[in-house]
C-alpha cells in the first residue's frame, strides 16, 4: 500500500494534463415576486395612464423634480420608481441616447440601476432611516454633481415613517433642488405625509392591478417557469391578491410548490384554506329554503375540511353580491363559472332587492361576529340560523302599514291561557320570563319588577336560578316568595359577573331594533329627508286604545 499522502501526489498540472471542468455553480434560488420584476415600462401591468403620462413628461421635457408614488402593496411603486431612474439616466447601446421612457437595459446605468449597485441612484428605506440626521446626509450630498449619471436619483422607499423633523428639514431643498437631483418618494399611505410635501411633489396613483389582468399574468409566469396551471386555478390565485401582483406571484409560487409539477383549482383552495364555491351556492341554497339542520350540517362539512367560518361568511357575502349584480344587469365576472352565473340569475330572478339588501345586512353582521367571537363556529351558527328565521319577519314597509293600522300590537297581544290547575300552579315555570310573570299574577309586583330589571340570567333550571345583580334585588324575601309560590325550596346564586341582557334590556334591544327597521326604510328615510327635524313617533299599547 502506498503511503503517500493526498498532498504529496502529483496535480494534473505536474502530469501535464488539463484541470478537470469544474462543475457550474448552481444559482439560488429567486422567488417569482423578484425573478419577474418589471425591467421595462412596457412589463409594468396595470398602470396605462401612469406610463402614458411619464412618456410625454419625457418627449416635452416637462419632468418635475420630485414624483410620489402612492397605492396599494405590490402594484409597482418602487419597482417604478426604478424605471423612472432608468429612463432618466440611460444613454442609450451606443452611448449618445437621452432620457426616454423605453430604457434600453443594456448600458452600463441601466445595468447598474437594475442591480442596485449604481452610485448616483441613491435607495433608501424611511422606516429604519427616520430621523434628521438620514435627511441630513441627503441634504449635504445633492449639492455635488453625478459622478457618472445624468441626474442623481433619491428613491425613499415608505416615506410616510419618516419624522416630523425629517420632514420639515427635507421641505428647502425639496421644493428647489439642484437641477441635477430627482426625488422619487413611494408609500402605502399617502395620508401620513404632510401636506407641504405633498404640494411640493407631482403625484401618482398606482391602481389595484384587475384580477383579469393578474391572471394574465400569472399565466405568461406559469409558461415560462414550465408549469401547468388550471384557469381556474389562476382565477383563485387573482381573486386572492386582491389587485397586488406581488401578492399573487407569492401565492402563485406556493402553489408551485404544493402541486410538485402542475397547479388545480382544487390545490389552491386546499391551501388558501377557501371553501368550494360549489359547496357555497349549495348552502346558501339551504339558507333560502329555510333548511336549518341541512344548513348547520354543510357549514360544519366546511370547517372539518379545514375552512375557516369567516371564509365560508366571505363566500356567501360574493354570492350576493353576485345576485345583487346579476339583478341590475352588470358586467359579467370573467371569474365566475357558467354554473355561477345561470345559479345568480335564477336566484335574482326569485329574491326581490328588499330581501338581498336584508341578507347583505345579515351576513355581513355575522361575519363581524365571528371575528370577534371566542367560538367562531358557534357563531357562524347563529348568523347562519338568523338569516333563516328573518326570512319570516316583515319587512320595513310591511311593519309601517302594520303600525299605521295598528295590526302589530294586536298580533303580539298572547291569547288569555286557560285557568290551570293547582298541581301546574306547584310546579317550577319554563323559564325565567314566566317565574316572573308567575311573580307579578300572585301579588309580588316589586320583586317581579325587580328580577325583570335586574336580573342578568347564567342559567335557570328546576328549581334553581343563577343571576347577576345588576340593580338592588331583595334576596332575603325571594327565596321564602319562590318556595311558596312553587312549593319547593329554591337555590339560588348571585355571581358579580356574567349572564344574559335583563328582560328589560331585551325589551329595549327589540323596541329599537324594530324602530331602526322602520327608519331604515326607504319611505321614512325620504319622508324624514324631507322634513328636516321631524321624528319617528312610537305606538304604545295605551295610544292604540284611544285611538
Amino acid at each position: 500500500m502506498s503511503s503517500e499522502s493526498p498532498d504529496d501526489s502529483p496535480g494534473f498540472g505536474a502530469l501535464g494534463l488539463d484541470e478537470p471542468p469544474q462543475p457550474a455553480k448552481a444559482q439560488p434560488y429567486r422567488v417569482l415576486a423578484r425573478k419577474y420584476r418589471p425591467q421595462s415600462f412596457q412589463e409594468l401591468i396595470g398602470q396605462d395612464a401612469m406610463v402614458q403620462t411619464l412618456g410625454n413628461a419625457i418627449k416635452r421635457d416637462r419632468l418635475a423634480h420630485a414624483f410620489l408614488l402612492t397605492g396599494v402593496r405590490g402594484v409597482g411603486k418602487t419597482s417604478t420608481a426604478r424605471l423612472i431612474a432608468k429612463a432618466l439616466n440611460c444613454i442609450g447601446p451606443d452611448g449618445t441616447g437621452g432620457p426616454t421612457i423605453e430604457p434600453c437595459g443594456v448600458c452600463e446605468p441601466c445595468r447598474a440601476i437594475a442591480e442596485g449597485r449604481h452610485i448616483d441612484v441613491v435607495e433608501m428605506d424611511a422606516a429604519s432611516h427616520t430621523g434628521v440626521d438620514d435627511v441630513r446626509e441627503i441634504i449635504e450630498a445633492v449639492r455635488y454633481a453625478a459622478v457618472s449619471a445624468r441626474y442623481k436619483v433619491y428613491i425613499i422607499d415608505e416615506v410616510h415613517m419618516l419624522s416630523k423633523n425629517a420632514f420639515n428639514a427635507l421641505l428647502k431643498t425639496l421644493e428647489e433642488p439642484p437641477p441635477h437631483v430627482k426625488f422619487l418618494f413611494a408609500t402605502t399611505e399617502v395620508n401620513k405625509v404632510p401636506v407641504t410635501v405633498l404640494s411640493r411633489c407631482q403625484r401618482f396613483d398606482l391602481r389595484r392591478i384587475p384580477a383579469e389582468t393578474l391572471a394574465a399574468h400569472f399565466a405568461a409566469v406559469s409558461k415560462l417557469e414550465g408549469v401547468e396551471v388550471e384557469e381556474g386555478a389562476l382565477a383563485l390565485i387573482a381573486r386572492a391578491a386582491e389587485g397586488s401582483a406581488r401578492d399573487g406571484l407569492s401565492i402563485l409560487d406556493q402553489a408551485i410548490a404544493h402541486g410538485a409539477g402542475g397547479v388545480t383549482a382544487d390545490q389552491v383552495r386546499a391551501m388558501l384554506g377557501l371553501s368550494d364555491r360549489g359547496a357555497i351556492r349549495r348552502l346558501l341554497g339551504l339558507l333560502l329554503a329555510g333548511e336549518a339542520q341541512e344548513a348547520l350540517a354543510a357549514l360544519r362539512n366546511q370547517y372539518d375540511l379545514g375552512v375557516e367560518p369567516s371564509a365560508v361568511l366571505r363566500g356567501l357575502l360574493e354570492s350576493v353580491h353576485g345576485i345583487t349584480r346579476a339583478k341590475v344587469g352588470g358586467a359579467q365576472d370573467p371569474a365566475q363559472s357558467l354554473e355561477e352565473r345561470e345559479a345568480y340569475a335564477e336566484w335574482s330572478s326569485r329574491l326581490s332587492y328588499a330581501a338581498v339588501h336584508r341578507l347583505w345586512q345579515l351576513l355581513l353582521k355575522g361575519l363581524a361576529e365571528v371575528h370577534n367571537a371566542p367560538m367562531p363556529l358557534e357563531a357562524a351558527e347563529m348568523a347562519l340560523l338568523r338569516v333563516i328565521h328573518a326570512s319570516e319577519l316583515p319587512d320595513p314597509a310591511t311593519l309601517m302599514e302594520r303600525l299605521a293600522s295598528g295590526d302589530a300590537v294586536a298580533a303580539r297581544a298572547p291569547a288569555a291561557p286557560a285557568a290551570p290547575g293547582q298541581g301546574a300552579l306547584m310546579q317550577a315555570p319554563p323559564s325565567f320570563p314566566a317565574l316572573v310573570e308567575r311573580l307579578e299574577a300572585s301579588g309580588r309586583r316589586q320583586l317581579a319588577q325587580q328580577l325583570h330589571d335586574y336580573a342578568r340570567v347564567v342559567s335557570y333550571g328546576d328549581h334553581a336560578l343563577v343571576f347577576s345583580a345588576n340593580g338592588p334585588i331583595s334576596l332575603r324575601d325571594l327565596p321564602a316568595a319562590l318556595k311558596e309560590l312553587t312549593g319547593k325550596p329554591w337555590t339560588l346564586e348571585n355571581r358579580n359577573t356574567g349572564g344574559e341582557p335583563t328582560l328589560l334590556e331585551q325589551e329595549k334591544l327589540a323596541e329599537a331594533a324594530v324602530k331602526q327597521s322602520v327608519l331604515d326604510a326607504p319611505l321614512v328615510r325620504a319622508a324624514l329627508e324631507a322634513f328636516p327635524g321631524a321624528e319617528l313617533a312610537g305606538y304604545s299599547l295605551d295610544e292604540q286604545r284611544s285611538a
